[in-house]
């Protein structure tokens, strides 16, 4: 038997909501709104930049499960503040991720299609894409035959299939926010929260092996430095340039 949920127990990560959640809606500064150029595409790993965090604690302690919660209740708790975060993430940038300056929803050097429920495949703009993924996580976060919030409803069977999905995802959306829009995060100041979020977020889907590390190898390089529990310090230094063949290898999902 599940221990007793009404209401759904919150958080220890309460402090690194609440720092996110306060500063992006806070934040007024307006960047110049233009792309960056294909040079400045992995500025995000320069360590002037990844050196920027909200929190200077080890993550990991946030995401471990508790003794006394269920298993399933952690995922939901966890799955849907990520969603929430995450959204609001991308409103501060929104405006600058339209059909003319992200055709396609890309990262690194991967597309993003989007999959109907028929499985039709779909080639969309960056701003379609990360709507159809915002609408799908809403639909299912809220739905309580998926995400039950009352005492003694039992989560489906499908539970953690459709987790592991809401987080690939919602993977997605960050990639495409370090490498189309990271420059106009920078220019809000908004760097350290996305560090923060993304770190949480790696080092939560680690721990409950929900994402393929095929998947989330496009973000290696970042996501090895902003989960150290300690970054190191390191001088900043221009990132090697990638070989020709990989400049012109596009992988599609």
């Amino acid at each position: 038997m599940r221990p007793q949920k009404n209401p759904r127990p919150p958080l220890t990560a309460k402090m690194v909501i609440q720092a996110v959640g306060k500063v992006l809606r806070k934040s007024k500064t307006k960047p110049n709104g233009k792309k960056p150029p294909a040079e400045e595409k992995k500025q995000y790993v320069e360590p002037e930049f990844t050196k920027i965090r909200v929190v200077d604690f080890d993550l990991k302690e946030l995401v471990v499960l508790p003794r006394e919660i269920d298993l399933n209740e952690w995922l939901a708790s966890n799955t849907t503040t990520f969603f929430n975060l995450i959204n609001l993430q991308y409103s501060t940038i929104s405006e600058f991720c339209t059909g003319e300056t992200c055709q396609a929803m890309t990262a690194c050097s991967t597309i993003y299609y989007w999959y109907d429920e028929r499985g039709k495949k779909t080639k969309c703009t960056a701003p379609q894409y990360v709507d159809f993924v915002m609408s799908l996580c809403q639909k299912l976060v809220t739905d309580e035959e998926i995400f039950p919030t009352k005492y003694g409803k039992e989560f489906p069977n499908s539970f953690e299939s459709l987790v592991k999905k809401i987080c690939r995802y919602l993977f997605h959306v960050l990639a495409h926010l370090y490498w189309a829009h990271f420059k106009e995060t920078v220019a809000l100041d908004l760097h350290g929260h996305l560090n923060t979020l993304y770190a949480h977020f790696i080092v939560f889907i680690r721990e409950f092996n929900l994402i393929d590390p095929k998947e989330t190898c496009i973000m290696d390089d970042l996501s090895e430095i902003l989960c150290s529990p300690v970054p190191a310090p390191a001088p900043s230094a221009p990132a090697p340039a990638p070989s020709p063949s990989s400049q012109n290898h596009v992988t599609e999902r």
